[in-house]
């Protein structure tokens, strides 16, 4: 059995499933603004976005010509072939869906037109033992992923200054990251592990609530509070700013308080492959 084949050939599915269709939770949210949207200009938007996902799926192709850069979260049992199986997939991927061509140099700017360089695919390990290996992969668009923003705030600012950051964040956005979005944000950690924690939050369906009551709880605060905001689909204003805020924390210095930002747009991406050790796989989410 070839693994990396094996692994090439499920990174390849998963991003094609990923870039064609976003998730069940997500199109189910965007329904529900749409519906319950009372401003016309929004609701317009948010019938647009949702006729766009039927024609990519009826086409079979991607449903932004942003198709992001790819990032990779490996849990389970974790193998020397993956990266050279996930990378080649990137490879192939980008040729057969087609995925437009993003990765460059970050000072030269040259393309290799392949998405795969220095860096590239990002790739995430959470190895937790078992018999499989799960890969997920998120495209990552330009336009949320410009919206990033990490502030370290004293301790003193507690709670109130996290809420304040974000919401600061997401207003000065308005509608360059393509909303309404999906907002991940870490709090805690190093500064590195904070940015990193808000990007892996938004793997997290918008039907599956924290299991911490304080985040639940803080999170619903956020949602609330950012719809208010008048920011709306697209930036054009309405009561549909978020479809939803996910959270991850990790201790921090005593010293410090790491609070990051990162958005997701509405064209929230992703999905898992998993792969077993006698070379079957299948898409699971």
């Amino acid at each position: 059995m070839d693994l990396v084949a094996v692994i090439e050939e499920a990174v390849v599915t998963i991003l094609r499933e990923a870039v064609i269709r976003v998730p069940g939770d997500v199109k189910g949210a965007l329904r529900r603004a749409a519906e319950e949207e009372t401003s016309d200009i929004a609701r317009t938007q948010l019938e647009t976005i949702l006729r766009n996902l039927e024609a990519a799926e009826r086409l079979s192709l991607p449903l932004c010509q942003d198709t992001g850069v790819p990032v990779f979260f490996v849990s389970g049992r974790v193998c020397s072939e993956i990266e050279e199986g996930i990378r080649m997939g990137v490879e192939r991927a980008t040729r057969e869906i087609p995925l437009r061509p993003n990765a460059v140099h970050p000072l030269t700017r040259e393309n290799p037109g392949t998405n795969v360089g220095d860096g590239i695919p990002r790739i995430v390990y959470r190895p937790t033992g078992g018999a499989h290996t799960e890969i997920t992969v998120l495209p990552k668009g330009a336009g949320s992923e410009n919206m990033s923003a990490l502030a370290m705030l004293a301790p003193s600012d507690g709670l109130k200054g996290v809420k304040r950051f974000v919401l600061d964040t997401v207003v000065r956005a308005g509608g360059r990251p393509c909303p309404p979005t999906i907002v991940g944000v870490g709090i805690g950690g190093t500064a590195d592990l904070a940015m990193e924690m808000a990007k892996e939050a938004l793997l997290r369906p918008l039907t599956e609530d924290s299991h911490d009551p304080t985040l639940r709880e803080l999170e619903g605060e956020l949602h609330e509070a950012l719809n208010l905001t008048g920011v709306g689909p697209m930036g054009l204003g309405g009561r549909t700013t978020v479809l939803g805020v996910r959270i991850g924390t990790a201790y921090c210095h005593t010293a410090s308080l790491p609070v990051a930002v990162n958005m997701q747009c509405w064209a929230a991406r992703r999905a898992t492959a998993r792969v077993h050790p006698d070379g079957r796989w299948e898409v699971v989410r």
